[in-house]
């Protein structure tokens, strides 16, 4: 028979079972090794990686797989190390659990001047507040139950990190053995606003000719893609996405008919919405790469936004209106319309890495990145995860069209340097049966490289193309100076510094053929550098360079 007491680190361990959590990503220190041990002889697996900011990466990539994601680290200088992986979840509404182990309640208490702590001990709190949506120090074995549960449930419903700080003492304190996990229920609707909001919603929606559906992030964070998938199937409308929700739905989907990003869109895609004569946006998220740089010229007279607790339309403005209701009534009211009267031109036929467009190697030609993601685009098989990097390969890979099933991650918002690295070894461990693809650049990799040999260690095999475009390329499109310049790695051959995986340098269409197809037969991590010129890269990076050089005023 159970004992009905359970020490809080077990507590602890047992809810992040049971909200989904199976790997525990990071870093020791003595003040965490406690918290650890207990990890050690659970079913939790930890994943140990070689900084604290990959840990924080590692969580992010694995939350967006599996719904939430976790790391742990001791206090002060590993927390604070952190702080950038998780200050993105934040920005792009990732639900991940920060774990820290820090210093007995005694040392809080007294504060004595011991390593890694800052004299105040509550400034890593204090920060930590800033980039989660809810805090906690375990301070007793009575209130931690309780702390825990509501941070995790406040993590679910906001889709955002918190923080949990664990000291050494309370780390083996007993407490009551939990009950089930009282999942967040789903957030509901003023049902006055939500009746207001349709029936205006429904107006313009049934008298527009040529509508179109902006379907975005909120969407994938709040999992209403089924939601999206069954109103697109009633309505027949067509729908575009734009950066941040890229792979909400299959983008072999017939109503679906390309990335919409302002003025760095395809030209049909942009006319099409420009054009129409009722926009319905859902769950968007209104960045500047998310509109490209300001420029989605939308009439507000036209527009529907509907976001996860609001809706505006023109310039009334409903609140306590949950996305998930807005689209289920709309769903329930509207009729399927004749897609021959509403302009669809299926992404399949016309985006520009695509599948259906054919392609012959030219041997010895040199690659180029437009031809590397003509071929990416038949590479990349059904159910993949791919990962690309922010600069050349984020912009050019939003323009591949996605297989059947696959799941597509950037940190389009934050853009955070090196941030797939940590992300794909996340992404990995998350789901181990699925093809994980990372396109990363030169100057992204040497941020975080190293744990690559994290991937290697755990027996993970990813498809890594590093673009070696000598230097920092989105930088160099806003403005060219020497400190965009790196020292020049062989990075194909760090497979074998970190003991395993096979490595290729590619540099014309014939030797990636090649390696391609011995990467096809490989049971290992594959990582092929690719060689490009230093201001090869897609036009619509470019424009956002010349967009950014203008903001920042660097004409």
């Amino acid at each position: 028979m159970k004992s009905s007491e359970i020490t809080v680190a077990d507590y602890l361990i047992t809810r992040l079972k049971e909200i989904g959590v199976d790997h525990l990503f990071g870093v020791p220190g003595d003040f965490v090794l406690g918290f650890f041990n207990q990890v050690l002889k659970s079913d939790l697996k930890y994943v140990g990686t070689c900084n604290e900011l990959n840990a924080a990466y590692a969580a992010d990539g694995y939350a967006r797989i599996r719904g939430v994601g976790a790391f742990s680290s001791t206090y002060g200088v590993g927390e604070l190390s952190a702080i950038n992986g998780v200050a993105g979840a934040f920005a792009e509404r990732v639900p991940m659990v920060v774990i820290t182990g820090s210093p007995s309640t005694i040392n809080f208490r007294t504060r004595p001047l011991l390593h890694h702590t800052l004299g105040d001990y509550q400034i890593p709190l204090r920060i930590y507040e800033k980039i989660t949506a809810a805090s906690t120090e375990l301070v007793s074995a009575e209130t931690a139950p309780a702390e825990i549960d509501r941070v995790l449930s406040v993590c679910l419903s906001h889709q955002q990190p918190v923080y949990i700080s664990i000291p050494s003492d309370v780390v083996m304190m007993s407490c009551q053995r939990p009950q089930a996990f009282l999942f967040p229920p789903a957030l509901g609707s003023d049902p006055d606003a939500l009746g207001e909001a349709i029936t205006e919603a429904l107006e313009m929606l049934d008298k527009a000719q040529k509508p179109v559906v902006i379907g975005d992030v909120e969407l994938i964070r709040f999992k209403l893609q089924q939601d999206f998938a069954g109103f697109l199937d009633k309505t027949g409308f067509p729908y575009v996405t734009m950066m941040l929700g890229k792979s909400v739905l299959s983008e072999q989907y017939p109503q679906f008919i390309g990335l919409f990003e302002g003025e760095r869109s395809r030209e049909y895609v942009r006319n099409r919405v420009e054009s129409a004569d009722c926009i319905l946006q859902l769950g968007a998220v209104l960045t500047d790469f998310n509109t490209g740089g300001f420029t989605t010229n939308l009439d507000d007279a036209k527009t529907i936004s509907a976001n996860i607790r609001s809706v505006r339309i023109k310039h009334h403005y409903y609140e306590n209106v949950s996305l998930h209701d807005f689209i289920l009534g709309l769903t329930e009211k509207l009729t399927r319309r004749d897609p021959a009267t509403l302009d669809i031109q299926c992404a399949a036929d016309g985006c520009m890495h695509r599948r259906a467009e054919l392609y012959q190697p030219d041997v010895p030609k040199p690659l180029t990145i437009k031809r590397f993601f003509d071929r990416m685009s038949h590479f990349i098989e059904d159910d993949a995860i791919v990962i690309a990097e922010t600069g050349v390969s984020l912009f050019s890979a939003a323009e591949m069209l996605m297989p059947e099933g696959a799941t597509f991650i950037g940190q389009t918002f934050y853009g955070s340097i090196g941030y797939t690295i940590g992300a794909t070894l996340g992404a990995g461990m998350a789901a181990q049966d699925r093809q994980v693809v990372l396109f990363v650049g030169d100057g992204s990799f040497q941020v975080t490289g190293q744990d690559l040999s994290t991937m290697i260690r755990n027996h993970l095999k990813p498809v890594i193309f590093l673009i070696n475009n000598d230097g920092y390329t989105i930088e160099r499109v806003i403005s060219d100076h020497p400190y965009n310049d790196l020292q020049p790695w062989k990075y194909h051959k760090l497979v074998e510094v970190f003991g395993g995986g096979l490595g290729f340098d590619v540099r014309t269409e014939g030797e990636l053929e090649e390696a391609l197809t011995k990467a096809a037969t490989a049971d290992d991590l594959v990582f092929i550098e690719i060689h490009t010129g230093r201001l090869d890269c897609p036009e619509s990076l470019r424009s956002a360079g010349q967009s950014m050089a203008k903001t920042n005023q660097l004409d």
